[in-house]
């Protein structure tokens, strides 16, 4: 089995490396590019950058998933078709910001719950957690588990986008907290789960490959949410499976950053009267820059906070509470 997840690391990292530079090469012929803005605070590169780092994420998952991950055919095609979905609207929202446009919110919102609906009517389930005092299964009725899964691969999504800005931030976040869940599922003996998180970890370092200060290369929102929206069903088909009470937090801790980070920004945006999906300078990684942190700093500080927060959830793996 160990070298099953070595192989598929090797394989998906591969395709990744293989794909991006042809595509960035595609994106300057068409056009698909993100511009430097001056107007906004956000658009802090000099430079014209491809978005199409996202298409070959997809690719190398899906290639990779195919040949080593071993799921039912009604889960396999509800997470192949989820993250169809969420990265082709993505790219939608990408193409009209390249045009500096803004794609409607509205869209987004149906199509990213739509491919968590696929997620849940697979099987793919928060059905409940163990007591951790009397050891029974608390079942949650049908319409809570609905609610819960939905909205829990949903917010994920949603998450990691929002963490998406600057070079190397949300991929190495991605990237973290994936490992954080293949540990978590080896511990809780669950193969396809960690096969998919190992997947995800090796796509995402071969994206930092050409994301890294400075960056080749942008996923874009299509990608950003295509790895938030895996994060979310690996973390269900995972660490939530069979959970305790206080074992909950175990995937909550392991995407630590871009949760607690956003839960702000959300609440912050719902104070002002503001739209969530409006985009600002209120995540930390803009709130660290305007201190007079140079980027490279801010990024190796949220990576670091959020390896420890995955430490935590790890912690709290090994005492089985």
């Amino acid at each position: 089995m160990c070298i099953s997840y070595l192989l598929s690391f090797i394989v998906a990292f591969a395709i990744v490396l293989v794909l991006i530079p042809p595509l960035r090469k595609l994106a300057f012929r068409i056009d698909f590019v993100d511009k430097p803005r001056e107007d906004s605070e956000r658009k802090i590169h000099r430079e014209p950058i491809p978005l199409t780092a996202g298409i070959a994420l997809f690719i190398g998952f899906v290639v990779t998933f195919l040949l080593f991950v071993r799921e039912e055919t009604s889960q396999t095609v509800a997470i192949l078709a989820g993250s169809f979905l969420v990265l082709a609207i993505g790219t939608v929202d990408d193409w009209y910001k390249t045009h500096r446009k803004e794609f409607p919110a509205l869209p987004k919102f149906l199509v990213q719950v739509g491919a968590a609906y696929l997620v849940y009517k697979s099987g793919i389930v928060f059905y409940g957690f163990s007591n951790p005092f009397t050891g029974h299964e608390v079942l949650l009725p049908e319409w809570l588990q609905l609610l819960l899964t939905v909205t829990w691969i949903f917010g994920v999504t949603t998450v990691i986008n929002f963490s998406d800005g600057m070079d190397g931030l949300a991929g190495g976040l991605s990237a973290i907290s994936a490992g954080t869940l293949f540990v978590v599922a080896i511990a809780k003996g669950q193969s396809s789960s960690a096969m998919m998180a190992i997947i995800v970890v090796a796509i995402a370092l071969a994206y930092l490959r050409y994301n890294k200060p400075p960056a080749k290369v942008f996923m874009g929102d299509a990608g950003a949410t295509f790895l938030g929206f895996l994060l979310g069903v690996i973390a269900l088909d995972g660490a939530f499976k069979q959970a305790t009470l206080l074992s909950l937090f175990i995937p909550i801790l392991a995407l630590g950053v871009p949760i607690f980070d956003n839960l702000f920004v959300v609440i912050r945006r719902l104070l002002k009267g503001k739209p969530i999906y409006q985009a600002d300078a209120s995540q930390a990684h803009y709130r660290l820059l305007s201190t007079g942190m140079k980027p490279k700093q801010v990024v190796a500080f949220l990576w670091l906070i959020n390896m420890c927060l995955s430490m935590m959830s790890i912690i709290l793996l090994l005492l089985n509470v």
